[in-house]
Order: structure tokens, then sequence, then C-alpha cells
């Protein structure tokens, strides 16, 4: 089982749901995702991550 990380980098977030980087990136400068920039290197919480999905789900 693989344990979940407090903080995901942009291209991870990407990766799991199978969207090109550069959206994740128009998503945090739309202020739609929340993220902390250490670095050259956007950082985005679990729990942000979580807001996100559940704020895009479809009703």
């Amino acid at each position: 089982m693989k344990t979940q990380k407090p903080f995901y980098t942009a291209r991870e977030l990407a990766d799991v749901l199978s969207m090109n980087i550069m959206t994740i990136y128009r998503y945090i400068g739309a202020k739609r995702i929340k993220a902390y920039k250490i670095g050259k290197e956007f950082r985005i919480s679990r729990t942000e991550f979580e807001r996100f999905l559940k704020q895009s789900k479809v009703k």
C-alpha cells in the first residue's frame, strides 16, 4: 500500500489527474488550486488537492 504524501508537486497532480502540467499551472494562476512556491516548484497540500476534487465534482 502506498502512503499518502502531505504535499504534491504540480507534475504529480498532472499525472494523477491525467492532465497536462500547464493546466495545473493555469489552475494555480487562476487560484482554483492554492499552492506554495518553494524555489522554482509549486507544492500543493493533500487537503487542498482533496478540496479541489470535491469542488470540481459534477453534481
